[in-house]
């Protein structure tokens, strides 16, 4: 069940990374506005694509 939370959080950092990374590429004109806003989407697809790593690779106790 835990795993279950896991993968859906790790979705959702995905899911956020490309709507921070989407704000970036089209709505935001300010360089700082967009370093930030770039460096948070970087991270949270970083957290996310390790997160989904560990549930592909720890096979559950059945």
């Amino acid at each position: 069940m835990d795993k279950m939370w896991i993968s859906f959080v790790s979705m959702g950092c995905m899911f956020l990374a490309m709507v921070f990374m989407f704000f970036v590429k089209t709505k935001f004109s300010n360089k700082l506005w967009k370093l930030i806003f770039g460096i948070i989407a970087y991270i949270l697809l970083f957290v996310g694509f390790i997160s989904m790593l560990y549930i592909i690779f720890n096979p559950t106790k059945a």
